[in-house]
């Protein structure tokens, strides 16, 4: 699984609004032909990585915790994302953003809820009829912007 480096990579999918949560973690996604707009033009003619993969990153923010216990969050996310790969869509962008709890959570409850989230994921990805999976996932929210 390729990673997404650049700002313009992590704002792209961020700007979507189109994510899936749970108490620990919260997965804002990127999928079909919005996913790869947002490769780099230049990553294809280098032959980095592949054209249409999976792609994910990962944000921890500072109220997870001090850069030991955030690093040791990255770690259990990137491990998790790379069991639950093979769930996802084949072309997608995730950024996967940890929330303060996380910090607190056991190994196992973080891998339910990622293997859970990744299947929501998949299953947004295939929705027919929506190019990008986006339409109506966050509709009906009290509070939410249009």
């Amino acid at each position: 699984m390729e990673r997404l480096r650049s700002h313009r990579e992590f704002t792209a999918v961020l700007r979507r609004r189109q994510r899936v949560s749970s108490r620990d973690v919260v997965i804002h996604l990127l999928t079909g032909e919005d996913a790869a707009r947002n490769r780099r033009p230049r990553q294809a003619e280098a032959g980095q990585g592949t054209p249409g993969g999976r792609r994910i990153g990962l944000a921890v923010s500072k109220s997870v915790g001090n850069a030991v216990v955030r690093n040791r969050v990255k770690r259990r996310l990137r491990a998790l994302a790379r069991a639950h790969e093979d769930s996802l869509p084949q072309e997608c962008d995730l950024v996967i953003r940890a929330k303060p709890s996380a910090a607190r959570a056991r190994y196992q409850a973080l891998d339910e809820q990622v293997g859970r989230l990744f299947a929501d994921v998949a299953s947004k990805g295939r929705r027919p009829g929506n190019r990008s999976g986006d339409a109506g996932t966050r509709a009906g929210k009290v509070g939410e912007r249009p």
